[in-house]
């Protein structure tokens, strides 16, 4: 009885706030037998869990067990200064460190990873788990692909980036430790996205934010890809044919001229040539990344029947190129984005750090409802990075040399990324690395987001990516022959697009929209510049006081000179052009350093730290400033 009321209770709670895991608990057939599974009585007398033989949690005091799991997981995230924690539990068995978690932080988002239904569903008989499933953050995940999805909504509801600290069952991930270890992939996948990131705005911040400089009239003169939206969903769906860069590439390189009859085509930047020089001039090309090395990718491409589909920070002479005609994807960036939103948004696009991640989103918006990809390896099947022919290839042949030949570059390409091994899409194993991993988690999630799109592979040798199908070249075959279709509708679009919006009157309406823009940038930024010499001013006199001293002011003077401070601080984070100036910084710097209440012993460091960051953001502001002066 005492049992059945443990189950009354926690599915009272599970049949309001968790509808879809009762049901899943309620399905069973898990794949685990009557035998697999035993209850016993702990010395101090709650319930553990003996699973194939081995016990899930201690034999003598389950709960204290996993109070001291819990306080050890909260403890490492006490100690990294990164932003907030999410916990994350494998193995749920009968819950004890995911109680504990629940009562020590009530605040924190706890995540759970079981792969047995059968076993939530007993911990939900035998104990009553109330506090821990009437939380607003807590998460059941009992699939492995489910853990980037969960960490996903976590970042976004909170509206903060988030570390994770992970609490293993031992007994439990040993058991199907194929299956744990598929999840921590998957995290340090998530994880390391953070990192590419970060290490690719310190590299590239500054190139950016040139780039669009030199490209903001582009954003007042052409028009966005959110006006080709549906272009293939109109009447008949159209197949999109998607070229990816990937050594997969070479095997549908006789079909191509066929392809073109049969599918719109999008291509990334990379395999442009090789589709024009092969008799499939692509409809669509994709160039995102603002390198200039990037821009060669487009070197001796005439392509009268090609559209490019650019974002502003593309390296300016991209702009220059006679292509049929030039589309904006919206701004991934804080400058290209504020001058948009103020003059013509675009289109938003998603990116996964690959410009094939982006083709993918764009053929979606185009309204495809099938996508046959060719390229789309993210590995190295038969140790090749590329197509044949590609310009990595044909660059590091050129410049090879007796002591750097060009498979020194071929390795440095495989090794660098970190190497690991993954399923090959055609069975068996294929050589990859993290970097490409990464890219594959995205496209498993957009395609878990769009069930709704077929997705296709006509290369079988590279990584397997769930939602992507292998599909031979006669399948693609099988497709009529619509460029006829194809060709009418780019036509009826582009001529519908340029009547709307190259009308004299918009044009105009545009135009001054955009000098106003500017002129508000402009505006924006000086009295960011401003607010930082002030308080650069503030923070500096204080701190020769100090010094000279030898002694921190008294508690009123620090509380002055705090709220002087702090009135700097609002006036530069409610500044619209707050983050145009921040790009180069932390996000939330200039908030944690206003909300920050230095201890008694780190005033000075509290005050240097403040200098430093005026003076930079000053720095960033005016260079922004004199950089939008200098491009008219």
């Amino acid at each position: 009885m005492e049992n059945q009321s443990y189950w009354e209770i926690n599915s009272k709670i599970l049949r309001d706030r968790y509808p879809g895991l009762l049901d899943q608990l309620m399905r069973g057939d898990d794949g685990l037998a009557d035998e697999d599974i035993k209850i016993e009585t702990s010395s101090s007398g709650e319930p553990i869990l003996k699973l194939k033989g081995l016990y899930a949690h201690s034999p003598r005091d389950p709960a204290k067990e996993g109070k001291r799991l819990a306080t050890s997981a909260i403890a490492e995230a006490a100690g990294d200064k990164a932003p907030l924690s999410v916990f994350i539990v494998l193995g749920f068995g009968l819950g004890y460190a995911a109680q504990a978690l629940a009562e020590l932080k009530p605040q924190s988002p706890i995540i759970i990873v079981e792969k047995y239904p059968a076993l939530l569903r007993l911990a939900f008989d035998l104990r009553n788990m109330e506090a821990l499933l009437s939380r607003n953050n807590t998460a059941f995940v009992l699939e492995a692909d489910g853990i980037t999805t969960a960490l996903s909504h976590f970042e976004k509801s909170l509206g903060e980036k988030l570390k994770y600290e992970i609490i293993r069952n031992r007994p439990l991930t040993g058991i199907d430790e194929e299956w744990y270890s598929s999840v921590e992939n998957k995290l340090r996948a998530w994880a390391m996205k953070g990192d590419v990131n970060s290490a690719t705005l310190k590299k590239f911040g500054k190139r950016w934010i040139r780039n669009i400089l030199k490209n903001a009239a582009a954003i007042r003169d052409l028009p966005g890809i959110s006006r080709l939206a549906g272009l293939a969903a109109e009447t008949d769906p159209l197949p999109v044919f998607l070229a990816a860069a990937g050594p997969g590439l070479d095997r549908v390189r006789a079909l191509l001229p066929e392809i073109r009859k049969r599918c719109l085509i999008v291509a990334v930047d990379t395999s442009l040539r090789f589709l024009a020089r092969n008799g499939a001039e692509p409809d669509f090309a994709l160039v995102i990344d603002p390198q200039y090395w990037n821009s060669r990718h487009l070197d001796r491409c005439v392509n009268v029947n090609t559209s490019l589909i650019i974002e502003s920070a593309v390296y300016p002479s991209v702009l220059r190129l006679p292509f049929k005609g030039m589309y904006l994807c919206g701004s991934l960036f804080p400058l290209g984005k504020y001058i948009e939103e103020r003059v013509d948004p675009k289109g938003a696009i998603a990116t996964g750090g690959s410009v094939a991640t982006s083709a993918w989103d764009f053929s979606r918006l185009l309204g495809a409802r099938q996508i046959w990809i060719a390229g789309l390896d993210l590995a190295f099947p038969g140790n090749k990075t590329h197509y044949r022919g590609a310009q990595f290839e044909e660059k590091a042949l050129a410049e090879s040399c007796r002591i750097t030949p060009s498979e020194s570059w071929l390795a440095g390409a495989m090794r660098d990324g970190i190497p690991c091994t993954g399923p090959a899409l055609g069975g068996g194993t294929v050589r990859s690395d993290r970097r490409l991993s990464l890219y594959a988690s995205w496209f498993e999630h957009c395609f878990r987001q769009y069930p709704e799109i077929k997705n296709f592979s006509l290369s079988d040798g590279g990584l397997a990516i769930a939602g992507l199908e292998a599909a031979t070249g006669d399948a693609l075959l099988a497709l009529p022959d619509q460029r006829k279709e194809i060709d009418a509708r780019l036509e009826a679009a582009f001529s519908r697009v340029n009547a709307e919006f190259f009308e004299p009157q918009e044009a105009q309406r545009r135009s001054q929209r955009y000098e106003n823009a500017v002129a508000d940038l402009r505006t924006a930024l000086e009295q960011i510049k401003t607010c930082c010499q002030k308080g650069e001013q503030i923070a500096s006199q204080a701190l020769r006081a100090s010094q000279a001293l030898r002694q921190n002011p008294g508690p009123a003077e620090q509380k002055k000179l705090l709220a002087n401070l702090d009135e700097v601080n609002r006036l530069i984070s409610s500044s619209e052009a707050k983050e145009v100036a921040g790009f180069l910084f932390p996000a939330n710097t200039v908030e944690e350093t206003g909300n920050c209440l230095p201890e008694k012993d780190s005033f000075r460091s509290y005050l240097e730290s403040s200098i430093k960051l005026y003076s930079s953001l000053k720095e960033a502001a005016n260079q922004i400033k004199e950089q939008i002066a200098n491009s008219k």
